[in-house]
């Protein structure tokens, strides 16, 4: 076999090996996984934190662009910018993940160009202690984008910038009910390969012959992954985060049979975006 070579962004051959986790609490069952591909770094960085509080879930996909720091960063440390939000504490998810974006958006080079001596405004941060982004930033020209989700009882708050995405695969409704099975959070690695209702179809296809979500999400990755560098598509690193809900009183065992197989199709997925671009 002759193995196509490409100097720069892309290895001669795709590094397969995939970082995967599963987690879950009483509320949501959650997998994961990410890949480098054929890039030449892995870039992405991910959150997965089924109990933030309490009463609430966080999940965040973090596609470097330019170099890993800053996707790294915002993984550390976003939800904890979210936590720390008066607007989180007053129950208004939407406003606290806004105001987090924001701020990260309009202090992140500078203070990893100079962390120790950063203006963090009023707010008191551990940041500049951190032996992190700031060590090989390359520059204005790193940055990241992100898509993250909050999940609390029947609210599901949605934010991202740039082209990550989430799609929730659901049966009409606005808001959160026992009808939606699951949400599905990617980096542009998978996006540029497979539409929202590809993927939503593709989950439902292998979701009920898995024992685990991230075995889900690695089948993803393995489909998109493309045989050569050649067309561009399916070269990226990629990262995915599948979340399931529970039904009150739910077991494992049945959360993993909630979904059916087919969907009709008036049952679209919902890709549901906010917060800044």
């Amino acid at each position: 076999m002759v193995k196509l070579i490409q100097m720069g962004i892309y290895l001669s051959t795709p590094k397969t090996e995939k970082f995967s986790e599963d987690g879950e609490n009483d509320r949501v069952r959650y997998g994961l996984s990410s890949m480098q591909g054929w890039r030449a770094t892995m870039e992405d960085a991910h959150a997965a934190l089924p109990d933030l509080d309490a009463a609430t879930s966080f999940f965040g996909v973090y596609d470097g662009h330019g170099g890993k720091v800053v996707a790294k960063f915002c993984a550390k440390y976003l939800h904890q910018q979210v936590l720390k939000s008066e607007a989180y504490s007053a129950g208004d998810l939407g406003t606290s993940v806004q105001k987090a974006f924001f701020r990260f958006t309009g202090m992140l080079e500078g203070f990893i160009w100079s962390p120790r001596s950063g203006d963090s405004g009023d707010q008191v941060d551990d940041w500049a202690f951190e032996e992190g982004p700031h060590s090989d930033f390359s520059g204005p020209t790193s940055g990241t984008t992100a898509c993250v989700a909050i999940i609390r009882n029947n609210q599901l708050v949605v934010a991202n910038a740039g082209d990550s995405r989430c799609v929730i695969s659901r049966k009409g409704q606005v808001e959160l009910c026992e009808d939606d099975e699951f949400i599905v959070l990617a980096c542009d690695g998978i996006w540029d390969c497979m539409s929202s209702q590809q993927l939503v179809d593709f989950i439902h296809e292998h979701l009920n012959s898995e024992t685990k979500l991230s075995a889900v999400c690695e089948k993803v990755m393995d489909k998109c992954l493309a045989p050569s560098t050649i067309g561009g598509e399916g070269c990226d690193n990629m990262t995915m985060i599948l979340v399931q809900f529970k039904k009150p009183g739910q077991s494992v065992e049945s959360a993993e049979n909630q979904s059916s197989p087919s969907k009709s199709p008036e049952e679209e997925p919902k890709v549901i975006e906010g917060g800044s671009n």
